[in-house]
C-alpha cells in the first residue's frame, strides 16, 4: 500500500509539472498613449512564447524594428509581470525621424547614387530612413561589384539635426581589390578555354565581380555541348583569387533523315525520296562542327553537302567556316560550291562573318545553249546570325532563328561576264502561348539580281524544308519568298500534334512566269529513346493547278542525338 501511494504521488507530481511547464505566456506592448500603442501594433510583434527568454528577445528584436522605421529614440522603460501567463512591455516612442542624411569625402564614387533614390546635395544625401538598411546593402553590393568583395560600410557620428532630420557620416571600410588569378574547370576539364574567354568572357587578371561572373556562366545555357553544374565557387587566400566552373558535357551529336513517298504524276507509280543529315558537334572538345548532308530527289536530283566549323581559331575571337556543295541535277549539269567564311562572335547570341563563294557549274548535254551553259561565279559575301535557344525543351530546342546573308560579284563564261548579287534570309519563331499551345513561323526568302540568267545558276525549292506538299526541289526561281506556318498541341512532354499552312510566291525570268503555290496538311512529333520522328502528311496546290489528294506527300524523319 505504501508502494502504490508513493507512484501514485510521482505521477501526479509529473502531471503538475508537465502543466506548469506546458502553458506559453503572453506579451502585450503599449505606451503612453493610444495613438503611440497603435503605432506598435501596426508595426507588428509576436504575442505568445513558451518562455520568458524568447518573450524577452522578442521586446527587444521590437525595439531595433521601431528604430528602423525612424522612431530612434524608442526606449523599454519596463516589463512588468501582471499574471502568471501575461507580461506587459512599456514602451517610450518619441518623435518619429522620416529623414536621414548622410554625409561623404571625396573618395565617394558618387555615380553609385545613380541607382537609388535620393536628394542630392553638396558632399551629402537624403534618404527616407525607413530604406537606409535595403539602400546600404545595394551600395555594398555595387562596391563588391567593383572588385572589392570584402569592403563594408558603417554609419559614424550619428546625431540629431532637429526634430524630423538626424545626420551621419557615411565611411568605407575597403580591402585590396580582386582580380581573377586562376579558373579551374570541374566535370568537364577539357571544356574548350577559348570559349570561357570569348563565349563567356571570363579572363585571367579581370576584376573579380560575383554577380557579373554568374551572369556570364548561365550563357552555358545557350550551348548546345555543355550547361552549368551548379553556381561557380571562388576560393580566396592572401595573394590569390581562384574561380571554379562546374560544367558538364552534352551529347549533341545528331543524325536526321527522313523518308518521302508520293505519286508520279506522269507514271502514276509510287516514288520514294530521302536525305541524311549528320552532324557531328565538339568530338575534339574544340566547340567544332563537322555537318555532313546528302539527299536524293524524286526527280533525280542528287545533292551532297560538307561543310565544318571552327570557332575561335587559335584562342582568337575569329571562327573559320569552310564548304563544299555538290548539286546534280539528272544528266543536265552539275554544280560544285566551295565557300569560306571568317566569322566574329559577338556575343553568345550574335554573330557575324565575311568570305568568299565560287561555283563552278558544268553543262552535261553535248550542246551549250543561251540558257544552259558552263560558268564560274565568284562572290564576296557578308552574312548576320541570330540565334536564340531553349535547349530546356527537347521537342523545340530553338525558339528564334534568323541568318541573312548577302553576295555580290560576277558570273563568267562564253557569253561573257555579268555582274551579279544575291540576298537571303533565314527565319523561323516559335510563339509560345502557354505550357501546351504554340505557333511555328518560318520565313525563307532569296533573290539573285543579274541582267540575264541561265537555268543552271537559278534557286532550287520545295519539299519538307521549304514549301510542302511539293516535290522536293521541284520548283524554280530567281526570287521566291515561302511562308511555313504550323499551330502546335502538346499532348505530353514527348508528343505533339500540328497543322500545316504554307504559302509561297516565286519568279522565273527565263520562263517569264510568275505563281502563287499553297500547301496544306497536318503531322505529328513523338520523342523516343532513339529520337524524334516526325511524320508531315501534306498537299499543294498552284494557281494552275487544283487540289487533289493523289497529289499528297507524306513525309517521315527521325531525329536522333547521340
Amino acid at each position: 500500500m505504501k508502494r502504490f501511494n508513493s507512484i501514485a504521488l510521482l505521477i501526479m507530481v509529473s502531471i503538475l509539472t508537465n502543466e506548469i511547464y506546458g502553458q506559453s505566456i503572453n506579451l502585450s506592448v503599449i505606451s503612453k498613449s493610444k495613438s503611440e500603442t497603435f503605432k506598435i501594433d501596426s508595426i507588428g510583434y509576436s504575442n505568445s512564447f513558451a518562455d520568458y527568454k524568447s518573450l524577452e528577445k522578442e521586446v527587444y528584436d521590437l525595439k531595433k524594428k521601431l528604430n528602423k522605421n525612424g522612431f530612434i529614440d524608442t526606449k523599454i522603460e519596463s516589463i512588468t509581470k501582471k499574471n502568471d501567463t501575461l507580461f506587459e512591455a512599456l514602451f517610450y516612442l518619441g518623435n518619429k525621424i522620416n529623414t536621414i542624411r548622410i554625409n561623404y569625402d571625396s573618395n565617394f564614387d558618387v555615380q553609385l547614387l545613380n541607382i537609388i533614390e535620393h536628394n542630392k546635395g553638396d558632399n551629402y544625401f537624403d534618404l527616407n530612413v525607413e530604406s537606409l538598411e535595403n539602400v546600404l546593402n545595394q551600395l555594398n553590393s555595387l562596391i563588391s561589384e567593383q572588385g572589392d568583395p570584402f569592403s563594408t560600410l558603417q554609419l559614424n557620428n550619428i546625431q540629431k539635426i532637429n526634430s524630423d532630420l538626424i545626420g551621419a557620416d557615411l565611411e568605407i571600410i575597403k580591402n585590396q581589390k580582386r582580380r581573377i588569378d586562376k579558373i579551374i574547370v570541374k566535370g568537364y576539364e577539357k571544356f574548350p578555354k577559348s570559349y570561357i574567354k570569348h563565349f563567356l568572357k571570363l579572363k585571367i587578371g579581370q576584376s573579380f565581380k560575383l554577380n557579373g561572373i554568374k551572369d556570364k556562366v548561365e550563357l552555358l545555357q545557350d550551348l548546345r555541348f555543355a550547361n552549368e553544374i551548379k553556381d561557380p565557387e571562388v576560393l580566396f587566400t592572401n595573394d590569390s583569387t581562384t574561380l571554379y566552373l562546374y560544367i558538364d558535357k552534352v551529347k549533341t551529336n545528331n543524325f536526321d533523315g527522313f523518308l518521302g513517298f508520293g505519286t508520279n504524276e506522269n507514271t502514276n507509280k509510287l516514288e520514294f525520296d530521302g536525305y541524311l543529315d549528320l552532324r557531328l558537334i565538339n568530338n575534339l572538345n574544340f566547340g567544332e562542327t563537322l555537318n555532313l548532308y546528302y539527299k536524293s530527289d524524286e526527280i533525280d536530283q542528287q545533292t551532297f553537302r560538307v561543310n565544318a566549323t571552327m570557332p575561335f581559331l587559335f584562342a582568337s575571337p575569329i571562327g573559320l567556316e569552310v564548304g563544299l556543295n555538290i548539286f546534280r541535277k539528272d544528266s543536265t549539269f552539275i554544280n560544285v560550291t566551295q565557300r569560306a567564311n571568317l566569322n566574329y562572335q559577338i556575343n553568345a547570341l550574335h554573330r557575324i562573318g565575311i568570305g568568299i563563294n565560287t561555283i563552278n557549274s558544268s553543262n552535261l548535254l553535248d550542246n551549250d545553249t543561251s540558257v544552259l551553259n558552263d560558268y564560274k561565279s565568284n562572290y564576296f559575301t557578308a552574312n548576320y546570325n541570330f540565334n536564340k535557344p531553349q535547349f530546356y525543351d527537347p521537342l523545340f530546342p530553338y525558339n528564334f532563328w534568323l541568318e541573312f546573308s548577302s553576295g555580290f560579284g560576277n558570273r563568267d563564261n562564253d557569253l561573257g561576264k555579268k555582274d551579279q548579287s544575291f540576298y537571303r534570309l533565314d527565319t523561323y519563331k516559335i510563339f509560345n502561348l502557354n505550357n501546351r499551345n504554340s505557333v511555328y513561323t518560318s520565313i525563307n526568302t532569296a533573290i539573285l539580281i543579274s541582267d540575264d540568267y541561265l537555268d543552271n545558276e537559278l534557286f532550287r525549292f520545295g519539299g519538307i524544308n521549304s514549301i510542302r506538299g511539293f516535290e522536293e526541289n521541284s520548283l524554280v526561281a530567281n526570287l521566291y519568298g515561302v511562308l511555313n506556318t504550323e499551330y502546335r498541341f502538346r499532348l505530353s512532354n514527348t508528343i505533339y500534334i500540328h497543322s500545316v499552312l504554307d504559302a509561297a510566291y516565286f519568279e522565273n525570268d527565263l520562263t517569264d512566269s510568275k505563281e502563287k503555290l499553297f500547301g496544306f496538311g497536318f503531322g505529328f512529333g513523338l520523342l523516343t529513346n532513339a529520337g524524334l520522328f516526325r511524320l508531315n502528311y501534306s498537299s499543294g496546290k498552284s494557281e494552275n493547278r487544283q487540289f487533289k489528294l493523289s497529289d499528297s506527300k507524306v513525309h517521315i524523319s527521325l531525329t536522333a542525338t547521340f
